[in-house]
């Protein structure tokens, strides 16, 4: 094959941002992801083009946050459409919620969300890397599991195929880190 996007799956995320005056955008993203974990970050990607790439740079803030396939329909929308025109929260139906630690808010429908704040942009060709410190994370505490982990079988992640631009839902736990070791 030809140099492609050939990772998969890519998590399918809804990232807010603010403007200056405290208006909140949505954007779906499927380039996201952990960097590091100590101090955690977290990267996404954003073309230049896009109205919340503008606004991630100048408020240096975004929240990372984790759609359920319930709200699928949603998801997409907020990939399609230019916030520049619409307010996607308005149209989506979507619930804004004060976030603890940035500016842009959290999404209610989605119970988990990654607050960030960028520490350093990267231009990489068609799109600019932002990466962010995670300052906090809030939890629904029905996707937590007995140990109070998220469980991602009762999170109803999503997931994107860059092949073909198809939506897939996360499957079954297939084991355990160090379960090769174990006897």
């Amino acid at each position: 094959m030809k140099p492609s996007n050939a990772l998969y799956p890519a998590p399918v995320v809804l990232v807010t941002s603010v403007d200056e005056g405290g208006k909140p955008n949505i954007i779906t993203l499927a380039w996201a992801a952990n960097i590091v974990s100590v101090p955690p970050h977290v990267g996404i990607s954003v073309g230049p083009q896009r109205y919340s790439n503008g606004l991630i740079h100048r408020t240096g803030e975004f929240v990372v946050n984790m759609p359920t396939s319930d709200i699928l329909k949603e998801t997409d929308y907020c990939g399609i459409v230019s916030g520049r025109k619409v307010d996607k929260f308005k149209d989506t139906k979507l619930s804004p919620v004060k976030a603890t630690k940035v500016k842009p808010p959290l999404i209610k429908q989605c119970p988990v969300s990654i607050e960030c704040k960028v520490k350093n942009i990267i231009n990489i060709g068609s799109h600019d890397l932002f990466i962010g410190e995670v300052v906090t994370i809030e939890v629904d505490q029905e996707v937590l599991d007995q140990r109070k982990n998220i469980d991602f079988k009762k999170l109803k992640a999503i997931t994107y195929s860059p092949f073909t631009g198809d939506y897939y839902s996360v499957g079954e736990k297939l084991g355990q880190i160090g379960f090769s070791m174990k006897k």
